[in-house]
Parts: C-alpha cells; structure tokens; sequence
C-alpha cells in the first residue's frame, strides 16, 4: 500500500471515530436529559348531593305474653307503613322484615334482667332515591312515638345511609381537573429550576373516593381524586 493511500485511510478512519464519539456523546447526553424528570400529584375535589337513601325505621314490643308480642309489631308495622306513605313513598319503596323475637327464659342468663319475657324487633326500610323527603320525613318521626310506636334509635346495623352513584357522569372532567393541576404544580416546578417542562413520562390515576362532607351532613358527599404525573424536564 502507498503512502498516499495509507494517509487517506488514516485519515478516513480518524473521522469516523471523531464522528463515532460525536453520536455516542450526543446518545449519552440525552439519555441524561431524558432521565431528568418530575413527580407531582393533582387534586380534584367535588361536593355532590346523595341520590339514594336508605333508611330502615326499627321498632320493639315486649310482654310476658308471646302472642301480644307479635299483634304489637303487626300493628307498629301498619302504623309506620301508612306514616311512610303519607310522607309520599311508594309502596315499592318499602321492605318489612320479618320479626325478630328472642324468649329471655331461654337464654343462659335467665330472666331476672328483664321482668318481661318475650321482646321483639321489626324494621321497615326505605330505599329510595327521594333524599329530600326521606330528609323530611326523619324530622316527622316523634309523630309515630306520640301514636304509640316503640321506635328503637339508629345503631350500627339499622342506621341511615346516604349514596350517590353518578361518579361516572363525573369521572372525565375530574380526571382532567387532576391531570391540569398536576401540570401546573409541574410547570411551577421548571420554572423555579430553570428548565423546560417536557412531555409525560409517565401517568396514574388514584381511586376515586366518596366520603361524606362532615359527620352531621351524610347526605353531602365529597368526592375526591388524585391523579400522579411524571414529567421530563429539560435544560
């Protein structure tokens, strides 16, 4: 090989290498610009009205005699009945349990806690989606006491609850909501260390949650997203 030809060889390789390097580097440099990235979390808050309530009324009759016990619930039962449907619910609306009656005598520990034998419970529940009159109506239920209904306070297994089922109807535009604030937090964030907020990374949604507003408004409810962005950012 002459020395011109190898020269043109050195040569040609030399820039090969020199433009090698060059890609290589510029590969590496934005592999490090594409690593640098940003976390943040958005929040999208909603207040909304219940639309389905679920009320069970309970009420208890004891006596020595077995018999009374269940006339007493018939007719309690008959009584909350038409109370209800003055209140304007339907028939449809309302479920009747069947009673429910325990014989202390029978029991282990006898009947010197109570000196009537025989007590029973029924309920009557209402699932409807008239929250505005079930609202009402629960204000209405010392009329019942003063007709002779033995009504049995709300406990954890007989106690009103609240619902509201239209989160899918709300779904989109809180999702939005989430990701634009989330991007405002992020877009803070580049500005502050003078960079340039890039495209997405990586995005996921939180659980919806449904609460109620406070412990005296069950019937509020507050329903509530939040949404994790990772941003790129670039210099």
């Amino acid at each position: 090989m002459s020395n011109r030809s190898s020269l043109i060889l050195g040569i040609s390789l030399a820039v090969a290498m020199a433009l090698a390097s060059a890609i290589l580097s510029q590969g590496i440099l934005q592999f490090k610009l594409l690593d640098r990235t940003v976390v943040v979390k958005g929040l999208a808050e909603q207040e909304v009205a219940a639309n389905i309530a679920i009320w069970p009324v309970k009420f208890s009759a004891a006596d020595n005699d077995l018999t009374e016990v269940y006339d007493s619930l018939e007719r309690q039962g008959e009584q909350v009945r038409a109370f209800l449907l003055l209140q304007g619910f339907g028939d449809g609306e309302l479920t009747l349990s069947t009673p429910n009656v325990t014989d202390k005598l029978a029991q282990s520990y006898g009947p010197e806690s109570s000196p009537l034998r025989y007590s029973g419970s029924m309920t009557l529940t209402i699932y409807t989606d008239k929250v505005d009159a079930v609202l009402a109506a629960r204000q209405q239920l010392f009329t019942l006491a003063k007709q002779g209904v033995n009504l049995v306070s709300e406990d954890y297994n007989a106690r009103t609850e609240f619902l509201f089922t239209g989160l899918n109807d709300l779904k989109p535009a809180m999702i939005e909501q989430a990701t634009r604030n989330a991007r405002e937090v992020a877009q803070r964030f580049a500005e502050d260390s003078q960079s340039t907020l890039g495209k997405i990374r990586r995005a996921q949604q939180g659980i919806f949650s449904i609460r109620d507003r406070d412990s005296t408004t069950p019937h509020r409810k507050k329903v509530r997203v939040v949404s994790t962005v990772e941003y790129y950012l670039v210099d």
